[in-house]
Order: structure tokens, then sequence, then C-alpha cells
């Protein structure tokens, strides 16, 4: 089995991958507020991430722990109204997340090319 060289050590490490930000719910949350740049009502946030009151609640706080999302406690019509906004460094974070993301994409991709596939995937591919 062949070495790596020096020059392509760490290459694969992919440090940039946030852990805040890359699991799962949290990317969820996260790509959601970033879509609606004003905010999201709780309730929206919870249907549109497909997850319950306590879990998002949870995720919630560890973004708003790391400065990723703000999240504002009102009323509306007289009921309690809770909106979670990204931040502008929540914003810069995700897409710095994404750039590292969409390289281990492109790095995948290539891997995938240039080496045959073990005969165990080929039987799949024929199938």
């Amino acid at each position: 089995m062949p070495k790596a060289d020096s020059k392509n050590a760490g290459r694969f490490a992919y440090d940039g991958l946030d852990r805040v930000i890359h699991e799962k719910a949290r990317l969820s949350v996260l790509t959601s507020l970033v879509a609606h740049p004003k905010g999201l009502v709780f309730g929206d946030l919870k249907q549109m991430c497909g997850l319950t009151d306590g879990n998002l609640s949870r995720h919630l706080q560890v973004l708003e722990e790391a400065g990723l999302i703000e999240i504002e406690k009102g009323y509306d019509h007289n009921r309690p109204q809770t909106v979670c906004r990204i931040t502008s460094n929540g914003r810069r974070r995700y897409l710095d997340y994404l750039a590292v993301l969409e390289q281990v994409v492109r790095d995948a991709a290539s891997a995938a090319k240039a080496g045959a596939a073990p005969p165990s995937l080929r039987r799949l591919k024929t199938v």
C-alpha cells in the first residue's frame, strides 16, 4: 500500500468542518435560517427541520451560545412568540463551512473517478 507523502499530510483532515454546524439538526436549522434572513418563528422552524420542541430548543441553545443565531422572545396578538435569526457571524461561518463541504465532495468525486471501484461495488453498479 503506498504511503502518503509529506506534501499531502492532512490533505483530507477537513478542519473547516465546524463541529457546531456539522451536526445534522443544527445544519438543518442554519440552512433554514439562511434561506429566511428575516428569521423564522419557532413553530415554523420546528416544522421545517422535522424536530420536536425539546430537540429544537436544545440545538437553538447551542447555536446561540456559539453566536451563530439570535433568539428574540416576544408576543404576537397577546400570544408568546419566539423568532430565530441567523447572525452575520453565523452566516459567515455557515458559508465557510459550505466551502469546506464542497471541497469534500470534489475530493470524493475525484478519488472515485481516479480509482477503480472495489469488486463489491462493481456488482452494485450492474444491478
